[in-house]
């Protein structure tokens, strides 16, 4: 390897663990019960500009729950149609566990580049209203192999920042808070 290549996991720093569970209700129970992650924030049918699976556009129908356990986020995901996706695909192969992980990138243009000088694949690919962007790659395998890089503007660091302080005061109480 060669001294000057930068390396995928020092485009940014982990940030989110997300998982697409089989069964969403036993998840959030996990993550809010026995855990005491949360509250969960709701995001339902996400809104984007457009997504690509493999290169094609994809119409994904897709909601978010996230939550904050410490400084990590923790994202469960549920797709609603059977839209070819990184979700979609996770499911009919029955696939439990991490799925992927999320960092945050200042320049999606470089991290792109270096994510194919490392030979990773670009699986999906979402630009969001306002300029926001995520893709997530594969870097060639491991449980939990796919990483997602996203790129937004401010005012969605922002409502993070909203999220992360709502866990920080949680008592347990409406574990799961609609968005919207």
């Amino acid at each position: 390897m060669s001294a000057s290549r930068t390396l995928i996991s020092r485009l940014g720093t982990i940030m989110q663990l997300a998982y697409v569970p089989g069964d969403l209700d036993g998840a959030l129970r996990y993550w809010t019960e026995t855990m005491g992650v949360g509250p969960f924030f709701k995001i339902s049918n996400i809104q984007y500009e457009s997504a690509k699976y493999r290169g094609e556009p994809a119409d994904i129908d897709f909601t978010v729950y996230i939550a904050y356990w410490d400084d990590l986020q923790i994202e469960l995901i549920e797709q609603h149609n059977d839209a070819p996706s990184i979700y979609s695909s996770w499911r009919r192969e029955g696939r439990e566990g991490l799925h992927h992980v999320c960092i945050k990138v200042e320049n999606m243009a470089k991290a792109r580049a270096i994510c194919a000088e490392g030979g990773a694949t670009v699986m999906q690919e979402i630009a969001l209203p306002g300029g926001g962007e995520a893709i997530y790659v594969d870097a060639g395998g491991g449980p939990g192999s796919l990483i997602e890089m996203i790129c937004f503007p401010p005012e969605n660091y922002a409502f993070f920042d909203v999220m992360r302080d709502a866990a920080r005061d949680w008592d347990g109480s409406e574990p799961v808070r609609l968005v919207g």
